[in-house]
């Protein structure tokens, strides 16, 4: 057995960051000198080495072009003991991130053009690292590791590879004409608190509640009977989902409370306990440490869902969890990019109106920490469904932005972009407001072409439904006239505005309120969509002003 290892994500055909310095790292148990080389064709082209005692090492290689066909080979010495590993296909190009719950976790194999997609023979020029789903660090966990690697399009892996990552990565690749591999580290589910580190978290007195309610719901209970609870209950979870596909199979559209009752509730996401893959900075320590400080170009982030509990907190827990991992990697600008929460609602609930606040929470970051751009994906949710399967749209809107803000030349060359003008491919975006009298001014950001107002008869005929359950007929007029836009006076009842766009600019006003002094826009969990810049297409982000 070697006394050095490489993390497992450094295998055959793993992709390695271009214009970067590329970190190269692993674990010792004795103190060695680390070599590392990179060749093409039998020749050297870069390497490096330094000497580390027992624990963690990491030997940086110099900034490098895009280019495929290179062995990584990295040696380690320690007095007369010699080892090295070696591997051959790497390629230099651009690495992202897929992070995430479930719809950055949504399998191509699962999403609508899907099956065309894997059905191509072309080499679409990507490659994948999947980190390995495992929550807790035992034996399995390390032998299970060893065997994971970067996959092909020739891997009949790719099926479960991310569907947006995947549309993502393959534009990108064409577009610049060079490897693009992704990093899977994603969990369905799971919080951002998940993600970060205790350390961080403990380090601010609100994210500390997550800690907090962790500690209350497992002190007393022995790590043992911790891990024996939270297993016992897989082996129930499995059960349930025997008996949940056969009365799905009869009865796809069944709603959820008439499930339980048919076969006992569903107990997820089980017990709290210390091998809980929701557990605060659980996934933190068993996914992302194992890749940190991998070398890439930034992170596509599609998350809050599992946070809309606490949707006040998101914008701390979002802007801090960013941070931390830019300090992780030493890299204070490591871009992300996020996307805003589509539409969604349970056709049995209440809007509760927390996601309008998660998706606040996401603008408001992305506006004020550099280098985090957002995806608007407010019309692609899906009715009844927090899995929209159309993942190669929100895919092209984040590729769009990555494009015209981190990969500018390619995009004026193209003619993608011209000058500043982002029109074309960002959705509009509150930039600010001004209360007049009786009106409120909203001006916007990537609206120079102004707005137009589209039609939305399947969601509006979900939102009637919905509304209807909850025991509010609406108004032929509210249908008719419907906009998304309200406004607000002192008291902070909100009605629905009339509207005039005028160009960028948009003017609300209610006769029946005469000194507004709030304004919002699709502030709801799910309803129609049909404000969108003329130009583009792209919805217009909600936001609330006050």
């Amino acid at each position: 057995m070697s006394f050095f290892k490489t993390a497992a994500i450094f295998s055959n055909s793993c992709v390695l960051q271009r214009n970067k310095v590329i970190d190269i790292f692993g674990t010792t148990t004795l103190p060695a000198i680390i070599k590392v080389e990179l060749s093409k064709g039998g020749k050297v082209i870069s390497a490096n080495e330094s000497w580390f005692s027992e624990g963690k090492w990491c030997v940086s290689l110099p900034k490098m072009d895009a280019q495929t066909g290179l062995e990584l080979k990295i040696i380690g010495v320690s007095g007369d003991k010699t080892h090295s590993f070696s591997f051959t296909d790497v390629a230099v190009g651009e690495v992202w991130l897929c992070g995430g719950q479930s719809n950055m976790e949504f399998e191509l194999q699962n999403c609508t053009v899907g099956p065309d997609a894997l059905a191509e023979a072309a080499d679409p020029n990507v490659r994948f690292y999947y980190t390995q789903k495992k929550a807790w660090l035992d034996d399995d966990f390390y032998a299970s590791e060893a065997k994971t690697a970067w996959q092909k399009w020739d891997s009949d892996g790719k099926k479960a590879w991310s569907a947006v990552g995947f549309f993502f990565a393959k534009k990108l690749a064409s577009d610049l004409g060079i490897t693009v591999g992704l990093i899977g580290c994603n969990w369905g589910g799971t919080s951002a608190s998940a993600w970060m580190s205790e350390d961080r978290l403990a380090s601010d007195s609100d994210l500390k509640s997550y800690l907090d309610e962790q500690e209350a719901a497992t002190r007393g209970i022995s790590e043992e009977d911790q891990i024996k609870a939270y297993n016992d209950y897989l082996v129930r979870a499995a059960e349930w989902d025997k008996r949940a596909q056969k009365v799905w199979a009869v009865n796809p559209t069944i709603d959820w409370e008439e499930l339980q009752q048919q076969i006992g509730k569903n107990e997820y996401p089980g017990p709290k306990a210390c091998n809980n893959p929701y557990r605060p900075s659980g996934l933190y320590k068993c996914m992302l440490q194992r890749i940190m400080p991998y070398t890439m170009k930034g992170v596509l982030w599609y998350q809050g869902e599992s946070d809309d509990h606490k949707p006040a907190m998101y914008r701390k827990l979002l802007t801090r969890m960013i941070e931390n991992w830019r300090t992780d990697w030493h890299d204070p600008s490591l871009p992300f990019v996020v996307v805003q929460l589509p539409g969604h609602r349970n056709k049995n609930d209440p809007d509760f109106k927390h996601w309008p606040l998660i998706r606040q929470a996401q603008a408001e970051v992305c506006s004020s920490v550099s280098n985090v751009y957002l995806a608007c994906a407010l019309d692609l949710g899906a009715y009844n469904d927090i899995h929209p399967k159309f993942k190669k749209c929100i895919a092209d809107r984040m590729e769009s932005i990555v494009l015209c803000k981190m990969y500018r030349q390619i995009a004026e060359n193209t003619g993608f972009l011209n000058d500043n003008d982002f029109t074309g491919i960002i959705s509009p975006v509150l930039e600010s407001a001004l209360i007049c009298k009786d009106k409120i001014i909203i001006q916007c950001e990537n609206a120079s072409a102004g707005f137009e107002i589209c039609t939305d008869n399947d969601r509006m005929d979900h939102y009637i439904s919905m509304e209807k359950h909850q025991g509010r007929n609406l108004s032929k007029s509210e249908i008719e006239n419907w906009t998304g836009f309200e406004i607000a006076g002192s008291d902070g009842n909100f009605v629905p505005a009339k509207v005039v766009f005028d160009g960028s600019k948009i003017h609300l006003s209610s006769p029946d309120i005469k000194y507004p002094k709030e304004a919002r826009y699709s502030w709801f969990n799910y309803s129609p969509i049909v404000v969108y810049g003329k130009k583009n297409h792209l919805p217009l982000a909600p936001f609330w002003f006050k």
